[in-house]
């Protein structure tokens, strides 16, 4: 859809405060381009949205290519191929536009703005905290406050049900009960299902305050698989509660919708209020499965999080008014806008202030 004035210089100056506050912790951006051959835009973590994604022929070369349905998967390939040899951990950020064949229930627009950063060769979690919290900062900076980071396990439901053995019907069952949060339905198949699948309606339960859901995980008797991710994901969140003792974090455990390609942790950050999810990202393979890890921002979403933003105001310049004069206004944060005839009006053309030859004065506070 068309975005206009003010929203438009909103949105913009939104997502260049997002990227003045990734670079001042020094992740460096990079450009990708809107459209790609295929064999590059959806190779690795780029398959997972291979469905998303819409496709061309070039007229030249009679190959395909894809508008980009995410920019993650092009900043893997830019750091495994032009910026191959850099040294490690990379840490890359970017924004632009990318375009989906369907949205979703809460995003329903297929066009998306997107704001990110990706680390890119780090494995400890560590890594995995630094995203959390660069993104988290990078709200606040913009002025959104409280915010919840929810932190879920993609892996983990499907290390059990693999660990426990049950046949792929049934599994199939409670996959579906699971994403459904079926608690109900989720404990009706688990039971008799052997000690390891009835862990599962207990850490469905488990969802909540980030802190007693690592205590139910860490008192579980999980299997080894399990265990590893478990153990990730409560030093992922120690290392969080360490650093912003204040930012409100959940965990839950068995939560996998949405996350196609992430192989550890997964963040989704929420606004306050109703305004829904502003970022998502997490741990996943890069290219050539080197270890990297992400978060990627809405700033359509952020936008409608932030307090009303303050329009940039307008001064009129009536004939005549000297050049100087409408510089020292720009200067001052003044957008002016100068007459071309004398039948241009102030009010007609959205003007907060006049120029009465000495000042910029508001209008409707004596400028008649």
């Amino acid at each position: 859809m068309d975005l206009l004035p003010p929203e438009a210089e909103q949105e913009a100056s939104l997502v260049e405060a997002l990227m003045e506050g990734f670079g001042r912790y020094g992740y460096e951006r990079v450009k990708p381009p809107l459209l790609e051959f295929e064999e590059g835009l959806l190779a690795g973590s780029g398959a997972a949205v291979a469905e998303q994604t819409f496709r061309l022929m070039d007229p030249v070369s009679q190959r395909m290519m894809g508008l980009r349905a995410d920019t993650t998967p092009q900043v893997a390939r830019i750091a495994a191929t032009r910026l191959g040899l850099q040294a490690r951990p990379l840490r890359l950020c970017y924004s632009g536009q990318v375009l989906r064949v369907r949205g979703s229930e809460l995003a329903p627009s297929r066009q998306l703005p997107q704001a990110g950063i990706e680390l890119i060769g780090g494995a400890a979690p560590e890594a995995d905290a630094e995203v959390a919290l660069v993104a988290a900062e990078a709200l606040a900076r913009v002025g959104v406050t409280g915010i919840t980071l929810d932190v879920t396990l993609p892996r983990m439901a499907h290390a059990l049900l693999d660990a426990a053995g049950v046949s792929p019907a049934l599994a199939e069952r409670l996959v579906r009960a699971l994403d459904r949060k079926d608690a109900a339905a989720v404990a009706a198949l688990a039971d008799g299902a052997g000690p390891v699948a009835a862990l599962l309606p207990r850490l469905l339960g488990a969802a909540g305050p980030a802190a007693p859901a690592v205590e139910v995980l860490r008192s579980a008797d999980l299997p080894e698989s399990a265990q590893a991710i478990a153990e990730n994901a409560a030093a992922i969140i120690e290392a969080i509660s360490a650093r912003a003792p204040g930012l409100r974090v959940t965990l839950d455990p068995v939560e996998f919708r949405g996350f196609q390609y992430h192989v550890g942790v997964a963040f989704t950050i929420f606004g306050p209020g109703r305004t829904g999810e502003l970022a998502r990202g997490g741990r996943y393979l890069s290219v050539n499965d080197e270890p990297a890890t992400g978060m990627t921002l809405y700033p359509d979403a952020v936008l409608r999080a932030v307090p009303r933003p303050v329009s940039r105001p307008r001064c009129f310049l009536p004939l005549g008014t000297p050049a100087a004069a409408g510089a020292a206004l720009r200067d001052q944060g003044f957008a002016t806008v100068a007459a071309l005839s004398a039948a241009d009006q102030a009010g007609a053309l959205r003007c907060t202030h006049l120029w009465d030859g000495q000042r910029a004065v508001p209008i409707g506070k004596g400028t008649g």
